[in-house]
């Protein structure tokens, strides 16, 4: 079927809207119409070579819509049903048998790859050229996708479509450290660093959690402000002083858990300084330099016995996962669509210079 997409062509290079092929759904997968897709720090990363994807390609994979068609194989869904979209997985290695699909031994090579397993696209362009396709398991910047079974997840039908997505990557992976990375117990203290859309879904997360400390380190004071809303008990300008100090002047004894979406070393060794003893660092922050490294002193973190945990995707199952957070979000207890801004999809290089300046914490790209 004939589609249009924003195809990332050259590296750090702008979007372009193209017509574009889309091949019909194979065994196992599901074509979806995409009524609206987040755009997330990691497509443009992604975009700007910091993760390795051939170009020219098709990023998104925040999407939402209805499916349209289902290939041979598919049962979970139907044409007509309204799914989110989230990371793909294979469903067979051992992480994914023991319920832990963030941790999919294909992780890599199925959502990165820019193909399925077996090196096609469904992705082309009018004169033939092979598009990359499959990211995370779909490529959502577009009209139209074709995603896996295993990564389309069904929806109760009154699910708000134009703004769902989201909940596929990075609210998950925000509130998922809290409530499943972490686990962290009710009265429990959290330090997150960086308030942006994974940041202060983070703090949704620990709202429902009911943790006693929740503090978010932001240099932007209206997303410092955004964070009091939903819930931060309180904030801290990393401008204002030394980062440690400022911790331990709110939790003397130093925090439970300090999660990190920055992926800056030196926020990143301020703040797990202000661990307590026993205390927990995650990690989700792409760095801008992939070899980025964080210095720990061995000494010091095995006498606090401080764990590290690298974190993906919130340790998220998301066919069960994600219809948990829309039924907190029905109770009003998980209001995600505060972080969110909606624009045209035709205005998503606009999208990514507001979000980029910090004017918008979430931006919800929608098919008008």
């Amino acid at each position: 079927m004939d589609i249009t997409a924003a195809v990332a062509r050259s590296v750090s290079g702008e979007f372009t809207l193209e017509p574009l092929t889309l091949g019909p759904p194979g065994p196992g997968e599901v074509l979806v119409q995409i009524v609206g897709v987040g755009l997330c720090h990691t497509d443009v990363a992604t975009r700007d070579g910091v993760i390795p994807f051939p170009m020219p390609g098709v990023l998104g994979h925040e999407g939402s819509g209805r499916v349209v068609e289902v290939g041979p194989g598919v049962t979970k869904v139907v044409p007509g049903d309204p799914v989110a979209l989230s990371f793909s997985s294979c469903g067979k290695c051992p992480a994914c048998a023991s319920g832990s699909p963030a941790y999919c031994h294909m992780f890599m090579p199925l959502n990165y790859a820019g193909a399925r397993l077996d090196g096609t696209s469904p992705l082309s362009s009018p004169a033939g050229e092979q598009i990359g396709g499959m990211f995370f398991g779909q490529s959502s910047f577009a009209t139209h996708a074709i995603a896996g079974e295993r990564n389309v997840v069904k929806l109760p039908e009154d699910a708000p479509l134009d703004i769902v997505g989201p909940l596929g990557c990075g609210v998950q992976t925000g509130a998922g450290a809290i409530m499943r990375s972490f686990a962290a117990p009710a009265g429990s203290s959290l330090v997150v660093l960086g308030a942006g859309s994974v940041g202060l879904s983070a703090v949704l997360g620990a709202v429902v959690q009911d943790l006693a400390h929740i503090i978010v380190v932001e240099p932007y004071e209206s997303r410092r402000t955004l964070a009091l809303e939903l819930g931060a008990t309180h904030v801290i300008d990393p401008a204002a002083g030394d980062l440690t100090e400022q911790i331990r002047a709110l939790v003397p004894d130093g925090v439970d858990y300090v999660f990190d979406t920055t992926g800056r070393p030196d926020v990143i060794e301020a703040a797990t300084a202000g661990l307590t003893n026993r205390g927990t660092l995650g990690l989700v922050g792409v760095p801008s330099d992939p070899a980025a490294a964080v210095s720990l002193n061995i000494i010091g973190t095995m006498i606090q016995g401080l764990t590290v945990k690298g974190i993906v995707e919130g340790d998220s199952d998301p066919d069960s996962y994600l219809p948990e957070l829309l039924a907190l979000h029905a109770d009003g207890r998980f209001p995600f669509d505060k972080m969110i801004t909606k624009l045209p999809f035709s205005q998503i290089n606009e999208a990514v210079e507001l979000q980029h300046r910090g004017d918008a914490v979430k931006v919800v790209l929608v098919h008008e």
